[in-house]
């Protein structure tokens, strides 16, 4: 039998449909496949932004005609917006084709539910509430070697108000170091090369005292591993940024020379009503002392325009933000609102019209950085770890701890191999050379 897994949003979703897929595996679907070809599709959602919500509607609501063909097939939908208040509902009522409905809260138990569809043949909506528990004992499918994810957390203290993974994933839930530890040795030993560690705020792992140590403790022991490999994590909240693991960071070359931090708004005042819980300048300040220690750390980040009351001058400190942290990268955004957080009820939504062109200037200055980082690497060599092959450039690629793609030609399949690139152009935020 064959699935079909179809994801949704960040790097913590593409880990949770691997042990989707595992879950999979051990119901007898042993074969990835195209949608046509599957006996069983799973959604893991995303209800984040609005648009990931809108594709994923489109998507499911464009499977009517394949399960009137095949009267077998199981389609399932879990992830946030399954958990979301109000979603299962609407998810039955849009699409009453769908099998099965299961939530952030009860993963775990998606086997039993698929065995429960198969002998009733009659839809389920199972949605759990908040749960203590964390979820180890999952083997996932692995799919992004030599990459892999590993969850130290799951849930959010934060409550940012545009934020609805608090009320979707729950409170923060720490793993125990000594479970994170025995997988990221078990990767290390069955050759993956980069290991990432997960968490909606790695920074304050530990919050609840399950963890046994904190996250520069952590980090610093994962780094201690025997074995050639890099270490990334993220998301790293800058709220709980401390020069504890600012040290651990310079003190252990295993640990990429890149941080994911997000600002979201360069506006003291947005940051307020945002409930970020800092300033602009503490944020500078903290740029700051990571480059002190690390030098030519990059750094990367989330950005929102148009939120709530954003004036065009508190729009404009986002924008010289950019220049001023001096971002590798940055992934930046529309603000959407999510029903049942704060923001979506304040008074002042930003009209679509002004947004847009907000985010198009952010953009602009956002890819004037990135193209100026990537030029700094022209003429040097740099580290690849290669993850793949492109077809259509006929190259193999990868990237540096930087985060920078690298793209080169190979005479062996170097894929899971580090590399030393001689970069000889750059193309925004990729670079081409000869290893």
């Amino acid at each position: 039998m064959n699935y079909c897994i179809v994801t949704y949003g960040c790097q913590m979703n593409v880990h949770e449909s691997e042990k989707i897929a595992g879950i999979l595996r051990g119901k007898g679907y042993d074969r990835e496949s195209p949608l046509e070809e599957a006996d069983i599709i799973v959604f893991n959602t995303c209800c984040i932004r609005e648009n990931a919500e809108n594709h994923a509607f489109g998507n499911i609501g464009a499977l009517k005609k394949l399960k009137r063909e095949k009267k077998d097939l199981i389609i399932a939908v879990g992830g946030c917006m399954a958990q979301e208040e109000g979603k299962a509902q609407i998810l039955r009522e849009k699409f009453p084709f769908i099998d099965l409905v299961f939530g952030t809260h009860n993963l775990s138990e998606l086997g039993s539910l698929i065995d429960r569809r198969r002998a009733r043949r009659k839809a389920i909506v199972s949605l759990l509430p908040e749960r203590e528990e964390t979820e180890d004992g999952i083997e996932p499918v692995r799919t992004s070697y030599p990459n892999a994810w590993v969850n130290i957390t799951y849930g959010c203290n934060n409550f940012c108000s545009y934020c609805i993974v608090p009320y979707v994933r729950g409170r923060e839930r720490s793993r125990a170091a000594g479970e994170i530890l025995k997988e990221v040795r078990g990767l290390i030993a069955e050759g993956y090369r980069e290991i990432t560690l997960l968490g909606q705020n790695v920074n304050s792992y530990n919050s609840d005292g399950r963890g046994g140590m904190s996250f520069p403790e952590l980090l610093e022991a994962c780094a201690s591993v025997e074995g050639k490999f890099r270490l990334r994590f993220m998301t790293s909240h800058p709220k709980d940024f401390s020069a504890e693991l600012v040290r651990v960071i310079a003190a252990n070359e295993k640990i990429c020379k890149c941080v994911h931090l997000p600002a979201q708004s360069g506006n003291d005042r947005i940051l307020g009503l945002m409930n970020r819980r800092y300033t602009r300048k503490k944020y500078l300040e903290e740029i700051a002392m990571l480059r002190e220690a690390v030098p030519g750390c990059a750094v990367t980040t989330d950005l929102i325009v148009g939120f709530p009351t954003e004036t065009e001058e508190e729009f404009e400190d986002t924008l010289s933000l950019v220049h001023e942290a001096d971002f590798a990268s940055a992934f930046t955004f529309i603000y959407s609102p999510r029903t049942g957080t704060k923001a979506a009820a304040m008074e002042g939504q930003i009209p679509e019209s002004v947004s847009k062109e907000r985010i198009m200037q952010l953009v602009d200055a956002v890819n004037e950085n990135t193209r100026k980082k990537s030029a700094e690497f022209v003429g040097k060599t740099t580290e690849i770890l290669c993850e793949d092959y492109d077809d259509k450039k006929g190259l193999y690629l990868g990237r540096n701890e930087a985060g920078r793609m690298g793209y080169f030609a190979c005479d062996h399949n170097p894929i899971g191999e580090f590399v030393d690139l001689h970069v000889e152009r750059a193309n925004g935020i990729s670079l081409f050379g000869k290893i």
